[in-house]
């Protein structure tokens, strides 16, 4: 399902795009990140990062309190 998982349990947005944003750029294209969120707002902020950045978002789900964001790594 996915290559990585980052860890943003607690975070506050923007914290959740910019630790994104800073792994996705070490992963190799096409490779898909996890991104576990407990922040409501990431569900509006990855989705628009990854627009903006040229990564795909491939959706949510939810595990308890925690939203697994799911990201394919953009060329």
């Amino acid at each position: 399902m996915w290559d990585e998982v980052l860890d943003c349990e607690d975070l506050l947005c923007p914290l959740p795009v910019l630790k994104a944003r800073k792994r996705l750029m070490t992963m190799a294209p096409g490779k898909v990140l996890c991104v576990r969120a407990t922040d409501a707002m990431a569900r509006i902020d990855l989705p628009h990062f990854c627009t903006q950045a040229g990564h795909r978002y491939l959706g949510a789900q939810e595990d308890g309190n925690v939203t697994l964001h799911r990201i394919s790594v953009g060329i």
